[in-house]
């Protein structure tokens, strides 16, 4: 009896070894535990410990509580907090803490098991729900006020303003206007914004009938901008008024298309030029060539770095927003009306809060920036 008592001891005395080794000294750490990390995906589990020092620890994962445990990461005692991103949903893991000290390996008591479940929210981004809560029913009730015939308030838009009397010049001159959608494909937003205002200057040249050119870079573009420029004259009751060479493919070379519209500038002496959409380098030099061939000129771009060279050559600029703001402000649709306002509105509510953080700031009370704080 007393061999098998011994027996029994020695193989207990083995398996433990390596964990007996960790339970000498006085770890640096204390109350370990493990918990799954709210609000994600069930990729990762949370350690979290208070600390009784600042030295390093190595954090140690097993799927088992006496099983063999593997090094996952590293942390400072004095962090108090884990991440371990390489978990499996569904599994549930033991952890501890080890660390050197005196010369010996210690190790926490074990957590666990814990395992990582997926979560339907992420609950640290409430206020982006509500947020997008709030813009929608702003669109849909101000959708709602325009569909009723109520007229709602666009700050006046001066490029925009200026359309008609810019086709009115080139109808009493009887010279040609040139409308240039840019140079980007239809992948880009300023291209399609661009052949909306491109189907309203379209209206005016049919009912007056001016002369208009169009000439593209992007076949893309140049496909979307005839059949733009085609319905526009039939909605107008002139299709007979429209010609094919109205629309006109030049080159995808950027300044190659640069050079063919600035001799075209040159040689007829066109009375407007339209120069709207996504520009490059080759922006200054349309704009330069067309301000030297005597036309007025209205641009529109939301490149920031071709902004400053319409400023100074064009008579009038869309700055940015203006330019997607366009369609809604042409054509009073009351679907793209009420988002526009909507978009004001939310800008508004916006503004009225970050200033009501700042004066709490200045309190010492930072509540809204806790209220709009993402992670």
């Amino acid at each position: 009896m007393r061999r098998t008592c011994f027996s029994i001891f020695a193989v207990w005395i083995l398996m433990m070894a390596p964990h007996l080794a960790y339970a000498q000294g006085s770890a640096p750490v204390a109350g370990l535990e493990a918990f799954d990390t709210p609000s994600d995906d069930g990729s990762s589990i949370t350690l979290r410990w208070e600390a009784k020092g600042s030295g390093p620890v190595d954090v140690m994962r097993s799927t088992s509580r006496s099983g063999e445990y593997e090094l996952v990461g590293e942390a400072l005692a004095a962090d108090q907090v884990f991440g371990d991103a390489t978990v499996e949903e569904g599994v549930g893991y033991y952890y501890a803490l080890a660390s050197v000290t005196g010369g010996d390996t210690v190790m926490t008591d074990v957590t666990g098991p814990v395992a990582a479940r997926s979560n339907w929210f992420r609950n640290a981004r409430k206020n982006t729900m509500v947020a997008t809560i709030v813009m929608f029913a702003l669109v849909g009730v101000y959708v709602a006020i325009a569909r009723r015939g109520k007229e709602l308030y666009v700050r006046k838009i001066a490029g925009l303003n200026a359309i008609d009397e810019a086709v009115g010049r080139a109808t009493e001159m009887g010279k040609k206007i040139f409308y240039i959608p840019g140079i980007m494909s239809l992948s880009e937003i300023q291209t399609i914004a661009s052949l909306s205002i491109l189907k309203y200057v379209s209206n005016l040249t049919a009912v007056y009938g001016t002369d208009i050119e169009v000439p593209n870079k992007d076949p893309l573009v140049f496909s979307a901008a005839r059949e733009t420029v085609r319905q526009a004259y039939m909605e107008s009751g002139k299709p007979d008024q429209f010609k094919e060479d109205m629309v006109t493919y030049l080159t995808y070379d950027q300044f190659a298309y640069a050079a063919s519209v600035t001799a075209k500038m040159v040689r007829e002496r066109p009375a407007t030029n339209f120069m709207i959409g996504s520009f490059f380098a080759e922006s200054l030099i349309l704009a330069e060539t067309g301000q030297a061939a005597g036309a007025i000129q209205i641009a529109g771009t939301a490149d920031v770095t071709q902004l400053p060279f319409f400023v100074t050559t064009c008579d009038y600029t869309l700055l940015g927003e203006e330019l997607y703001a366009a369609s809604a402000y042409l054509s009073r649709e009351p679907v793209l009306l009420g988002s526009i306002k909507a978009q004001d509105a939310a800008k508004a509510i916006l503004m009225a809060i970050m200033a009501l953080g700042i004066v709490l700031l200045a309190f010492d009370t930072d509540i809204i920036v806790r209220l709009l704080k993402t992670r």
